[in-house]
């Protein structure tokens, strides 16, 4: 029986909102120094709990605004929870949020170099896979152009070429596989599945039911920040698509 990789424990995650608006930082300031700001309290998570073993491939699926990507964030430990626990048992290659991490004043061939020391690579390992990052990512014309001037599908080629350049035992996606051409696409699925075949656990968020059901064997509908239903794909994402009628 496979262990588990990732262990989420009673995860609650709250966002204060701002109820009246400031039209100025200084204006923000002056209020909150005279204890005049009122916020309204939003939960994008509630009590969620669940475990992922070893090898499994993923997906979060759920409405717009239902909490899916705050829980890829906390696991991926770009947030911390308001309450509850998150175990997770090794390294982690995420891909949340397109062009972060890039420096946008800086190249191709330069941000591959700081995302490489971003991750843990150093720069003999990052030139020894360069070409590969470059060739998988489409960009051999655009190597020494600034990051800035890429569009959103070059940007995310580049990004997901760098993320899964080495074995992680952990990839987070998160709607990139969006972005691109259908050839793309398929490609970076052809990538992750070759990923998945060596043991990385996969985390996927996709509003492609088509893209979820080919490369999860498990998911977990969340809605309004509660986890309705975790189990076999083909089950939850039925459930979850009847829940539209």
């Amino acid at each position: 029986m496979n262990e588990s990789i990732i262990e989420v424990n009673g995860v609650s995650m709250r966002f204060n909102l701002e109820e009246e608006h400031t039209d100025t930082l200084k204006e923000y300031f002056m209020k909150m120094l005279k204890h005049q700001l009122r916020f309204n309290e939003f939960y994008a998570l509630k009590n969620v709990s669940f475990e992922i073993k070893k090898g499994d491939a993923v997906a979060l699926v759920g409405r717009n605004g239902s909490g899916k990507s705050t829980m890829l964030k906390i696991i991926a430990g770009i947030l911390y929870p308001t309450t509850g626990t998150v175990n997770v048992k090794g390294t982690i290659a995420p891909l949340i949020e397109l062009g972060a991490g890039f420096n946008e004043e800086l190249t191709a061939r330069e941000n591959i170099f700081l995302n490489g020391a971003v991750l843990g690579y150093d720069r003999a390992f990052m030139g020894a896979h360069f070409d590969e990052i470059i060739e998988f990512a489409e960009l051999q014309d655009f190597v020494d152009v600034p990051i800035k001037n890429f569009s959103s599908g070059m940007a995310a080629r580049l990004g997901f070429a760098i993320a899964t350049i080495v074995k992680a035992d952990i990839l987070v996606v998160d709607e990139v596989l969006a972005v691109g051409d259908f050839k793309f696409q398929e490609k970076c699925e052809n990538r992750m599945k070759e990923l998945m075949s060596n043991g990385t656990t996969v985390l996927f968020v996709s509003h492609s039911m088509d893209k979820v059901k080919g490369l999860c064997n498990k998911s977990i509908w969340i809605d309004h920040g509660k986890m309705m239903m975790y189990g076999d794909t083909e089950e939850v994402c039925d459930k979850y698509m009847a829940s539209y009628e």
